[in-house]
């Protein structure tokens, strides 16, 4: 069986992107074996016959609340593959079926909720230490750049979270 290993970033609040080309990724055969940061390793299988779904938990995946939540997940016929942080990846065969891991809007909005105050966490924390660095060294510079993107990509989540919003108001 082929084996390849492909390193590539994706923010945190590209995860809709990451998903669709670890599935794109999936149907042309190429289906999620292991994942590192910024690494992901694949083995060949038929194209399409496995989904691949990833979720940022609300707690480290070694924590038991998380564990058990892992466990819910396999019951269901889907394979835990690994984490990054707490990123955890799933995969399926897609001949048994829809593979979601987010029933409802409330949770996708959870999950939202869970990327948004990380990267606002970060971008606090780059800013705060740029603004320190910044009197010792030109390091500073890119805490606070770090802190400029990770605006960026918390304003993009709070636009996502907006469209799920209306959605949800849509379908009450």
């Amino acid at each position: 069986m082929a084996r390849m290993m492909i390193k590539r970033w994706f923010w945190a609040w590209d995860f809709e992107e990451e998903e669709v080309w670890l599935n794109e990724m999936a149907y042309q055969g190429w289906a999620l074996d292991k994942v590192g940061f910024c690494k992901y390793y694949f083995k060949s299988y038929e194209p399409g016959e496995y989904v691949v779904r990833l979720q940022m938990l609300e707690n480290n995946p070694a924590m038991a609340e998380s564990q058990e939540y892992i466990a819910f997940v396999e019951d269901t016929g889907a394979e835990y593959i690994g984490s990054v942080a707490r990123w955890v990846y799933f995969r399926k065969k897609a001949a048994d079926g829809r593979f979601e891991l987010f029933s409802d809007i409330s949770s996708m909005m959870n999950q939202l909720r869970r990327i948004i105050n990380l990267a606002l966490f970060c971008m606090v924390l780059n800013l705060l230490l740029g603004i320190n660095a910044l009197q010792y060294s030109p390091f500073g510079i890119l805490n606070l750049a770090l802190a400029v993107i990770l605006a960026y990509g918390g304003y993009r989540l709070l636009l996502k979270k907006k469209r799920l919003e209306k959605k949800r108001i849509l379908r009450e």
